[in-house]
Parts: C-alpha cells; sequence; structure tokens
C-alpha cells in the first residue's frame, strides 16, 4: 500500500494535464514569431533555447511547487530542485526548440512523473495542433486535433525488414560506431524519416512507426515518453538494453519481439 500522504494517481495525472495547459499559452506567445534565439552551447556547437523555452519551464515550477511543495524537478532550463524526493516531476518545456525556432509544429512540451525509479506517467502536449499523448495506469491515451480522445496502441510489427524507423537526425549520432550502427539498422528497415524529436514517440505509440533510434539524450528527452510507449504495448530502453530513464542511446520500438530483435542486430 503507498503511504497515507501519497498522492492518488488521478491527482497526479489531473496535475500533469494543469501543468500543460497552463504551460501551452506560455509557448503559443512566442511560436512562429521572431524570437531571440540563445546558443546553450561554446565551441562551434549549437544547442538553441529561447524565451519560451525559459516562461514555460517557470510556469511549470511554480504550479509544482504551489500545488506539491515536497515533490522534486528534473527541468531542462533552470535546474533541478528536490532531487532526493520520491516523486520528481522530469519537464522538458519544448522538446525540439531548432523545430520550434523554424515555425516546424514537430515539438512538444514533456511533463513526466518519476516514483522513485520508475516512470509514473507521462504526457507528451503539441499545443499548435491541439495534440496531447499521455499515459493512464494501464494505457495510453491521445487527444486529436477536433479534441477527440482514444486509446493508443503500437503496431504489431515484429520484423526489422516490415519496420518503419525514424530518428531526429543522423548527424545526432557519434561518427564511427554508433552511426554506422544506426545506418545498418536504416538499411535493414523498410523506410527511414528524419525529424520529429519526442513526436516520433507519439507516433509509435500510435502505430504509425516501428522503431524509433537516438543518441545524446538527457532524461528530461525520454523520461515522460516511457510511460506512454510502454502503456501503448511498446519498449523502450538504452542500446543495451537497459533502463532509459537517464537518457543516452535510446531504442524504443513499437513490439516487444522486434525490440529483442533489434537488440541482437547491435550486437552482430
Amino acid at each position: 500500500m503507498p503511504p497515507r500522504d501519497a498522492p492518488d494517481f488521478k491527482s497526479l495525472l489531473d496535475f500533469a494535464h494543469s501543468l500543460a495547459d497552463q504551460a501551452g499559452p506560455v509557448v503559443m506567445r512566442h511560436f512562429r514569431k521572431r524570437i531571440s534565439v540563445d546558443n546553450k552551447e561554446t565551441g562551434g556547437s549549437f544547442d538553441p533555447v529561447t524565451e519560451a523555452d525559459k516562461g514555460a519551464e517557470k510556469t511549470i515550477a511554480k504550479a509544482l511547487r504551489a500545488r506539491f511543495p515536497d515533490h522534486g524537478l528534473i527541468g531542462e532550463e533552470h535546474g533541478n530542485y528536490n532531487e532526493t524526493a520520491r516523486y520528481r516531476w522530469v519537464v522538458d518545456p519544448i522538446d525540439g526548440t531548432r523545430s520550434f525556432i523554424m515555425g516546424s509544429p514537430l515539438w512538444g512540451t514533456l511533463i513526466g512523473l518519476l516514483d522513485g525509479d520508475q516512470p509514473l506517467l507521462g504526457l507528451m502536449d503539441q499545443p499548435y495542433t491541439g495534440e496531447r499523448f499521455w499515459s493512464d495506469k494501464k494505457a495510453a491515451y491521445a487527444r486529436d486535433v477536433a479534441g477527440n480522445v482514444k486509446k493508443l496502441k503500437t503496431r504489431r510489427c515484429s520484423e526489422i525488414a516490415e519496420a518503419t524507423l525514424t530518428t531526429t537526425h543522423p548527424d545526432l549520432f557519434a561518427k564511427g560506431a554508433e552511426l554506422k550502427t544506426f545506418m545498418r539498422v536504416k538499411d535493414a528497415a523498410r523506410m527511414t524519416r528524419y525529424g520529429g524529436d519526442c513526436y516520433n514517440y507519439a507516433l509509435l505509440a500510435a502505430g504509425f512507426v516501428d522503431i524509433v533510434m537516438e543518441s545524446g539524450l538527457k532524461g528530461f528527452d525520454i523520461v515522460a515518453l516511457i510511460p506512454i510507449i510502454e502503456r501503448a504495448g511498446g519498449v523502450v530502453t538504452t542500446w543495451d538494453g537497459k533502463t532509459a530513464i537517464n537518457g543516452g542511446r535510446i531504442l524504443a520500438t513499437g513490439n516487444p519481439e522486434l525490440h529483442e530483435k533489434v537488440l541482437a542486430f547491435f550486437r552482430e
């Protein structure tokens, strides 16, 4: 039994939806507008951040402190607090900032919740299209642009040769063995498309993509997406089959059998 003071699942999920409802308007004030873009990296690399990213995370952090002051926050833009708390909200205010600044809608706000080291729930919100993807206790759901809600189910593809593969961009794989591994899977798959960031994982949960491969992810890039995919029938791990909550090299598939075949393919 959970501790008596532990919030029930419904209240936590309702709060996740509330966070997305509050963050969405903050982000949308800047979308497809001329905004300044800062670079968080040095030495020629480019890791963009905008006022939309910063403002949305501040809004989420303020609401979290007010509603659940004993919970922790792991955020991309403003750092972490209460990192040893049982419940830790893992937030990426705009996953896909590059898409955001070029006016493409292939980005989303990620809101995940860890109970200890277990992803308890996750939500991905796309306020421009009105789409939202989230996990319940045992299932995953999506709200479409018309406001209709449906249960998600991954595709049952079990063969790499029949699979649709996607990644944000092959340049994000380290040159050498990492990129070669991706290219081997690409050459074996039926079709490969690039771009999408978190949207790729939502499409996998919805049954339109079979394999997502990424590298260099942080925890806030993937925690919210894990329960959505798993409760739609898919699997998310690192490339060596371990937990994905800390990011790294990520493999997500819609079918457990396909997942094992891709992991075996990595070892060949």
